[in-house]
């Protein structure tokens, strides 16, 4: 993806947003930024000078829908949307007592945001007819169900599996579509005192190359393991023996 100009990264503040900014932009690259929190935006914003930012909560709608017309008004080529943006509530099924509305903001995040801002850069995606990308990043959790973090775990399987429907339709355009797996990772993801995994630095450097390339995915660790790679293997192949059952409409 030699032509990148313009990279949308939501949740990029901290952890593996930040990481792969830092290294957009070391390239030279547009980059915009996406965060819950204006005083950390600003902080990005002194580390990364030139940064773009936009201060929103993408677990709502609103946001979501105000972040798509500020890149349309403001970078309409973009090139790269970065799905990251992430909370992990680690609460077991059977002691999770917070309210609906809280369980459904981690729901609205992890799944109903990335398919949001998919379909709203999408079109200005193909409109400029640019090699183009959509990176959804999923987790090891979107394979094996993790019992301390169920929700997340549903949710990030719910995206992986949306994440290669949206690369079946898409796959005669000019978009490509990377599904990042991270292993655990030490971000702030689920919270103080949750911190643990790999380092982040060593993450972002390693699955840089494979982001720029557009691979279809893009693992470390565990989830770049040999097995781990015959088993999504082995998914692929079931998934395009059976993606032509019915006729489907694609982009």
């Amino acid at each position: 993806m030699s032509t990148i100009k313009t990279v949308v990264i939501t949740g990029g503040t901290s952890g593996i947003g930040l990481g792969l900014a830092t290294r957009f932009q070391r390239r030279g690259d547009v980059v915009l930024v996406t965060g819950r929190s204006a005083e950390r935006l600003a902080e990005v914003a002194g580390k990364l000078p030139g940064v773009l930012t936009f201060d929103g909560d993408l677990s709502h709608h609103e946001d979501r829908e105000r972040l798509g017309a500020h890149i349309s008004d403001v970078l309409p080529g973009v090139d790269v949307l970065i799905n990251n943006a992430g909370i992990q509530r680690r609460v077991e099924i059977a002691a999770d007592t917070a309210t609906w509305g809280e369980r459904e903001s981690e729901i609205d995040l992890l799944l109903s945001a990335p398919i949001h801002l998919a379909s709203l850069v999408t079109p200005l995606q193909l409109a400029h007819g640019r090699p183009s990308q959509i990176v959804n990043v999923t987790s090891g959790g979107a394979f094996i169900p993790q019992p301390f973090a169920p929700t997340y775990s549903a949710a990030k399987a719910a995206l992986h599996s949306y994440t290669m429907n949206l690369r079946w339709a898409l796959a005669e355009t000019n978009i490509r579509v990377t599904e990042l797996i991270p292993p655990a990772v030490a971000t702030e993801l689920a919270g103080p005192g949750n911190t643990h995994g790999a380092n982040v630095d060593e993450f972002c450097d390693a699955v840089f190359p494979g982001i720029l390339a557009a691979l279809d995915e893009v693992g470390y660790g565990p989830t770049a393991s040999q097995e781990f790679i015959a088993a999504l293997a082995k998914e692929h192949a079931t998934f395009e023996a059976m993606a032509g059952r019915f006729e489907i409409t694609r982009f």
